[in-house]
C-alpha cells in the first residue's frame, strides 16, 4: 500500500474546509471531543480556532460522562483524522447508545456531529463534515499526518 504523506498546510486548509461546512449548516458546537490518538492534533486546533472546550476521548476507554453534555442539549463536534473503514465512529455511537437510551435521539437531532480530516468515500460509515476525500477502493493508500513520523522529517 502507497503511503501518501500529508503537510500541516494541508492540515490546516482541511480544518478551514471542516469550519466551513459547520457554519454552511449552521452548526456551532459548544465543545469539541477529539478521538485519541488520531483527532487529538485537529481537535485541539478547531478547538483554538473556535474557542470552545476541548475534551479527548479514549475509544478504549469508557468516557461516557461526555454524552451527559448532549444529553443536556449541547452541541458537540467529535473528531478524528480519517474516516477509513468507519469502525471507530460505529463502535463509538454503538457504544454510547447501548449506555444511553437518549443517545439515537441525538444522534437523528443532529446534537452531536463527526468531522475527520480525511473521509473514505468507500467508508461503510458517513460523517458530518470533511476536510478531504479520498476512495481507498479506487486508490489504496496509508495516509501520514504531520504528527506521525514527525522524527523522519528531522
Amino acid at each position: 500500500m502507497n503511503k501518501v504523506y500529508y503537510n500541516a498546510d494541508q492540515i490546516n486548509s482541511y480544518l478551514l474546509e471542516i469550519v466551513r461546512q459547520m457554519y454552511k449548516d449552521n452548526f456551532h458546537p459548544k465543545c469539541i471531543v477529539g478521538l485519541s490518538r488520531g483527532g487529538l492534533v485537529p481537535g485541539v486546533k478547531l478547538s483554538h480556532y473556535l474557542d470552545i472546550p476541548f475534551y479527548a476521548l479514549n475509544k478504549d476507554e469508557s468516557n461516557l460522562w461526555l454524552a451527559e453534555d448532549a444529553l443536556e442539549g449541547t452541541e458537540m463536534l467529535i473528531v478524528d483524522d480519517i474516516n477509513d473503514t468507519g469502525k471507530t465512529i460505529t463502535e463509538l455511537k454503538k457504544d454510547w447508545s447501548d449506555s444511553h437510551n437518549d443517545w439515537n435521539k441525538i444522534f437523528n437531532e443532529g446534537n452531536v456531529k463527526f468531522a475527520v480530516l480525511i473521509n473514505n468515500e468507500a467508508s461503510n460509515t458517513q460523517v458530518n463534515y470533511t476536510g478531504f476525500t479520498i476512495n481507498k477502493l479506487e486508490n489504496p493508500e496509508w495516509c501520514v499526518f504531520p504528527w506521525e513520523e514527525w522524527w523522519n522529517k528531522i
